[in-house]
Parts: structure tokens; C-alpha cells; sequence
């Protein structure tokens, strides 16, 4: 598959863009027109650098507000386009998009729409330039991909051609099946677009809220089944409009851009089996009057899809790293919880501490002035090695780790949030080889229960988006629909991914933005996101009463959650006086419950247990608020 990006996805001039589309390993890009008025290069320096750099010049965008429109106003536009075919051929470019009139349509009639495309084809081909006509979402006139390709048709010229995008197509629902009757030779361009579902106004949704494929909720891989199966073989290129990725850094988003592409391929290539395999079966039983056919393989098309190295998702969590260059309080933490320090590492400054089968290391080899934060989470995989090789291929970064012998090597890569994530050999019983080198090993973990239940890590605004297409893509695990929780800093997005058995499942939470006074310093005492672990374990009301006699420091949960939760739910009062001594916080749902408590906050890090009872498959959501709110007022009120 042949990948492109439009330089609108990116921040930076012209130049920075470009440079970025090549470090990443994009094929060719989609010159936006306002970056090329803006850039200092000229179309020949431009088209010189690009060969320079390996990167073809796939389009030149967009074109508007052509068709639909009086014939004076058609001679003007005529002359526009002129002047941007001469344009072109500077820069050694063939195609440009034109889009679906907007602004200045004025008549709604195809047979004039078609013969004003006819003009506007045949001077392009006087000029040696392709149209790509494709329709808007929010077209006056035409909005719908079959109406623009009915266009097409009429006009006949082997100069014009249609756009398919797949944002424009997707954000109205139209069906995107009938993409398979298009002559393949007459789709001269594909863009493709990612979107969350909202509720607003296509042409807003369009210009804020696109991301990269994977980032959203759209059905590409089914949209780009159906294009492959048309017979296209030509570019297929992102297109997105999104306020934060044009104001972050250009490289990263553009690795981020090409990941997104090599998970969509992938994603591409398993819908074209699946539904290959089923239309050839069916096919097969109908002619012999038989049942299902074995059909194995898929289909020759002329676009190839390159797959990457298959992997099963996580059997589970091997072990979380909380880093620090003064662990004296996290040691006393987990200790009070329950934790038995197991010793030191035999080579480095790191400490083991388990209970059951959870797994915490402190590192120490943390920077001077380091408070307490999550560096490293460990998850249990079929192949380490076969798991970080299809990592590497979607862009993920190496963790180098040294190793003596008779150490385990582990497969380690950088998440988007510089959390470094070690695939690690699982095994049937929940032990880790590894912990031989700890001091004289492992005490035994029979009966105990404790498992790291989930991890809640804070995401930088600008790489939210991100690190969901690189848990998705990586890691195998499957995104949940977002929720947002209110707190005393406003609405909190919190976005889990977690495995189908749920024996991994991370929350990811965009970071609220810290305030910066007019020095740049930043302003208040909470000056980092929280972060944390959670552990499960079988009986949480005795835990916290021997953490309580260990001297451990709840969270201390107001009285008001209390009276609440009487209201809310018809508790024993016992047991309700139980959960307000212990500062437990319970939830329940028609499957079970729920109770958790949390400790008080070390540098950006605190721990929460939980127990669940029956099946109940959530993280005490109406809760949240109520931690969000304490642990601000905690952190107002502490001292610096």
C-alpha cells in the first residue's frame, strides 16, 4: 500500500513537514495549498527537496468552489485553475483535489455541473494534470461520493476523476458497499480519516475532531475493504483536520501518522480474509448444494496489504516499576498495605516486593530530586520476542536494558508517555523466572489471591490520541467508549483499554493542563497528575484493618459519600458503618460489587485496593469525583 499525508496534518512550515513525512517512511504527501503560499521554497525548490528526501508529490489541494455557477463566475474559475495547473507542473506534480462547490453554487442542475467539470477536464489535460473531484460532506449541492462519481461518468474524460474520503463518506453514513461498482480507473485518490462519534455539525466535526485510523470509532477497515476490492491501487492518504496534533511536535505526530496507517492496513487485510473467506464458502455451498466449503487464502488484488507478526493479547500483568531517587516512603507504603519486600536486585539498585501474584519494583536509580512515579508496567505475552517485533514495525521506540548473565532479557519499548513497557514470558502459574534475582528468591504466593487489578495513567494532552492507537496496535488491547468524570479541575477523560478476559486493563487519563504564571512557573501545589496501581485481592475489609493497625494513611473519605450511599443503596447497617470506619468506598451493578480503598498520594503515585464481588466489571465510576475532589483539597493544603 502506497501511504501519504497531507502536510495539513502537521505543524511546522513546509520544510519541517516534509523533513518529518520522510523520517517517519511516508511514500509521498499531499501538498496543502496555504502551506506552499506560506513557505519560503519555491515550487522548484520544493519539487528538489521532495526527490531529495525519497517523497513523491501525490496532490495538490485543495481546489474550490468550482462547479455549480454562472458562466461568468465559471470563466473566473477557469482562469484560477489555469494558473494552479501551471503551478504544478513547477513542483512535477500530476493531480489536484477539486471539491464539491460550497460557497458559490448557485445551480442546481447536473447537466451544468457536468459540462463545467468537462471544461475544467479538458484544460487539465492540456497541462498534463488529473482532477481528483470529490464530495464534500457539507457540499451545497452535491455531498454524497455516488453523486460525484455519477458526475464523472457523464463527463467521460480520462483527465477526471473522484475523490474518496473517507471522513466525507463515513461522518454521513452512507453505505460505503457500493465503492465496489466504481471503475477502479476512475478513482484517482483516497483519504482516509479517523473520527470519535459526535453529536455537532459535519463541517465543525470535520475541521477540529479528525484523527488518525485507530484514534476514532469509524469503520475503516470495512471502507477500505471495499476500495481494495474496487481494484484501486493507488495512494492512500491521511487527511486530518485536529487542533492539537497541528500544534504538536511534527515528528512525533508523523510517526504517529504512519503507525496509524500500518495498523489500518493490517486491520484492512483481516477484513478482507474474513469476508473473503465467507462470501467464497457460501458461494461454494450454493453451487454444490452442500454445506460451508473450506476456503483458505485470501484473494489477489491489485492493491497489496502488507499484515504484521500476529499476536495474542496479554495473558496479564507481570509487574509495575514505580521509580524514585528516595523510596523510603513508597517502601513504608506497601509495607503498611501488606507487600513483603522480597530483596534486593544481585546487579542493580532496584528492590522486589510481591503480594500473591503482584509484583511491585522500586527502582532507585532515579535522578536526584525524583518524587515517587509509575516509569514501567511488565505484561505477560506468548512471545516477548515476536511481540516486540511487530511493536518495532508500528514505530514503537526500544528500551535498551543492560543485562548480566543469567538474567532475564526483557523486550521493552517506550509508550507515548515515556512509560516504558516490558514484554515479558508468562507462564501457567503467574510466576516471573526473573525473581530468582532478588535475594535468595521468592517466598511462596499459594492462596494469596493479589493480583495488580488495573493501572490509571495520566496522558499529555497532545498525545492522548496517541496512546490509544498504541495500545490498540501494539499491545492488543481493545479501547472501551471513553467516559468523562468531573473534578475540582473540570471534566476528566478517562479511556480504558483492557483485554477481552479483562486480565489487563489500563486507564488512560488526559491530563489536565497546569497553569503557568507570567515566569512560566507552575502555579499551585498540585503541580503533577496522579497516577496509579490497583490491586485486587479476596478479602479487602480485612486487609484494610491490618493496613490500619500498620499505621497506613487512607485517603479520608468525607461524611457526605456516607449519607449518599445509604440513599443510594438499601446496605446493612453494619456493614455500612464498616465501610465509613475504614474509608471503603463501595459500588454495585446488576452483575456484583464493587468496594476500594486509596492511600494518600507519594509524589505523583498512590495505591488503591479493590476487591469485586460477583461479576462486576467496572472501577466504581461514581466514586471517581469523590477521590478527584479529596486528593485536590489534599494537595492544596500540603505543604510544598
Amino acid at each position: 500500500m502506497r501511504t501519504g499525508i497531507a502536510t495539513v496534518c502537521l505543524s511546522g512550515t513546509l520544510k519541517e513537514k516534509m523533513q518529518a513525512c520522510a523520517i517517519a517512511g511516508f511514500d509521498g504527501i499531499e501538498i496543502f495549498e496555504q502551506d506552499l503560499v506560506t513557505s519560503a521554497l519555491s515550487p522548484e525548490a520544493v519539487r528538489t527537496m521532495a526527490s531529495d528526501l525519497g517523497l513523491g508529490l501525490d496532490l495538490y489541494q485543495p481546489f474550490r468552489d468550482f462547479d455549480s455557477v454562472p458562466e461568468e463566475l465559471l470563466r473566473d474559475n477557469l482562469r484560477r485553475a489555469e494558473a494552479k495547473f501551471e503551478l504544478m507542473s513547477r513542483l512535477g506534480m500530476d493531480t489536484m483535489l477539486v471539491c464539491s462547490n460550497v460557497a458559490t453554487a448557485e445551480i442546481d442542475d447536473d447537466d451544468l455541473r457536468a459540462s463545467q467539470l468537462a471544461e475544467l477536464a479538458q484544460l487539465a489535460g492540456e497541462h498534463g494534470v488529473k482532477v481528483a473531484y470529490e464530495a464534500l460532506a457539507w457540499g451545497k449541492y452535491v455531498n454524497d461520493y455516488e453523486h460525484a462519481h455519477r458526475l464523472v461518468e457523464m463527463v467521460d474524460h480520462p483527465n477526471l476523476g473522484t475523490c474518496l474520503d473517507s471522513f466525507h463518506i463515513l461522518s454521513r453514513d452512507w453505505d460505503t458497499a457500493p465503492i465496489e461498482k466504481i471503475n477502479a480507473e476512475k478513482v484517482f485518490f483516497v483519504q482516509v480519516a479517523d473520527a470519535p462519534k459526535l453529536s455537532m455539525d459535519v463541517l465543525s466535526w470535520s475541521r477540529h475532531y479528525r484523527v488518525f485510523p485507530g484514534e476514532g470509532q469509524f469503520e475503516l477497515a470495512k471502507f477500505m475493504g471495499h476500495v481494495v476490492r474496487a481494484g484501486y491501487s493507488g495512494p492512500v492518504s491521511l487527511e486530518v483536520f485536529n487542533d492539537v496534533f497541528r500544534q504538536s511536535d511534527v515528528e512525533r505526530t508523523a510517526v504517529d501518522a504512519m503507525r496509524s496507517l500500518i495498523w489500518l492496513e493490517e486491520q484492512s487485510a483481516k477484513w478482507l480474509d474474513a469476508n473473503d473467506a465467507g462470501a467464497a464458502a457460501a458461494s461454494a455451498a450454493g453451487a454444490s448444494g452442500a454445506g460451508p466449503a473450506k476456503v483458505t487464502g485470501r484473494r489477489r488484488y491489485p492493491m497489496e496489504l502488507a499484515t504484521l507478526p500476529k499476536v495474542a493479547e496479554p495473558a496479564g500483568f507481570n509487574f509495575a516499576e514505580v521509580k524514585a531517587d528516595d523510596t523510603a516512603s513508597l517502601e513504608k507504603l506497601l509495607g503498611q498495605l501488606g507487600f513483603e519486600f522480597e530483596g534486593r536486585h544481585r546487579t542493580k539498585d532496584v528492590q522486589l516486593w510481591t503480594m500473591g501474584h503482584a509484583r511491585v519494583i522500586i527502582n532507585e536509580q532515579a535522578p536526584s530530586h525524583t518524587e515517587p512515579a509509575i516509569a514501567a508496567l511488565g505484561f505477560d505475552v506468548d512471545s516477548p520476542v515476536i511481540s516486540s517485533a511487530r511493536a518495532q514495525q508500528l514505530k514503537a521506540p526500544v528500551v535498551p536494558r543492560k543485562v548480566q548473565a543469567d538474567e532475564e532479557v526483557f523486550q521493552g519499548i517506550a509508550a507515548p508517555d515515556s512509560t516504558e513497557i516490558f514484554l515479558c514470558q508468562g507462564s501457567p502459574d503467574g510466576t516471573a523466572a526473573w525473581t530468582h534475582e532478588f535475594g535468595d528468591g521468592v517466598s511462596s504466593v499459594a492462596g494469596t489471591g493479589a493480583v495488580i487489578d488495573h493501572v490509571n495513567l495520566a496522558q499529555p494532552w497532545q498525545h492522548f490520541d496517541e496512546a490509544v492507537l498504541f495500545y490498540t496496535s501494539a499491545l492488543a488491547l481493545e479501547p472501551a467508549p471513553f467516559a468523562e468524570v468531573p473534578s475540582p479541575s473540570g471534566l476528566v477523560r478517562s479511556q480504558v483499554m483492557q483485554t477481552t478476559d479483562r486480565a489487563v486493563r489500563l486507564v488512560l487519563n488526559l491530563a489536565p493542563l497546569i497553569q503557568q504564571d507570567d515566569t512560566g512557573q507552575q502555579v499551585g501545589r498540585h503541580k503533577s497528575y496522579q497516577e496509579h496501581i490497583a490491586f485486587a485481592v479476596d478479602d479487602l475489609v480485612g486487609l484494610a484493618r491490618a493496613a490500619r493497625s500498620r499505621g497506613l494513611e487512607f485517603l479520608e473519605i468525607p461524611a457526605n459519600y456516607y449519607e449518599d450511599l445509604a440513599a443510594r443503596f438499601s446496605l446493612e447497617p453494619g456493614f455500612l458503618a464498616t465501610l465509613k470506619e475504614l474509608n471503603l468506598l463501595y459500588d454495585r451493578d446488576a452483575s456484583g460489587e464493587f468496594l476500594h480503598f486509596y492511600t494518600a498520594t507519594v509524589g505523583s503515585v498512590f495505591f488503591e485496593m479493590v476487591e469485586r464481588r460477583g461479576g462486576y466489571d467496572g472501577y466504581g465510576a461514581p466514586n471517581a469525583p469523590v477521590r478527584h475532589a479529596v486528593q485536590y483539597d489534599h494537595a492544596r493544603s500540603s505543604p510544598n
